[in-house]
């Protein structure tokens, strides 16, 4: 009988309020300390500013705000993390406020259980499922549905 490999899979996983939220790491550019954010006029609340990454302006959402939860100041842990995201079929870099990173680990991706269906305080439609770790769950985000709203793509072509 042949024996099926597992399809493991690289995650980020970092913090916000008291959750623990993982992204598959090929969707992470790299991590940056927080820097002076420039403010955008009339941009929605969870649009935090715009950053220079290298000459390059890059967008900063504030993952808490986008995903519901509530605004808080910055912590000596607080910071960036670049995704790589792709809208239409342009691939573009995103910037997410994030209280901490934590760790890279390792998953086969078919031990990942579906998001829960009731209530609860996040919008699931963000969340491509659920993976135990140890005692806790990472919700596992799909960042491409996160950082493709209307709102980041008509930023994103304001600032083109």
């Amino acid at each position: 009988m042949k024996q099926v490999e597992p399809s493991l899979n690289s995650y980020l996983s970092f913090r916000l309020d008291h959750e623990t939220f993982g992204v598959n790491v090929s969707k992470v550019i790299e991590i940056l300390e927080v820097p002076h954010i420039t403010k955008i006029p009339k941009a929605p609340p969870f649009m935090r500013g715009v950053i220079n990454l290298r000459g390059t302006v890059l967008p900063v959402v504030d993952a808490r705000l986008k995903l519901g939860l509530k605004k808080i100041a910055g912590s000596i842990d607080t910071c960036i993390i670049v995704f790589r995201i792709v809208i239409s079929t342009e691939e573009v870099l995103v910037g997410a406020l994030v209280d901490a990173v934590q760790e890279v680990f390792e998953m086969d991706e078919s031990r990942l259980m579906p998001p829960p269906s009731i209530g609860g305080k996040f919008r699931t439609d963000f969340i491509q499922g659920m993976a135990r770790k140890e005692d806790d769950f990472v919700m596992i985000l799909d960042v491409d549905k996160i950082f493709t709203s209307q709102e980041i793509i008509h930023l994103h072509a304001e600032l083109e």
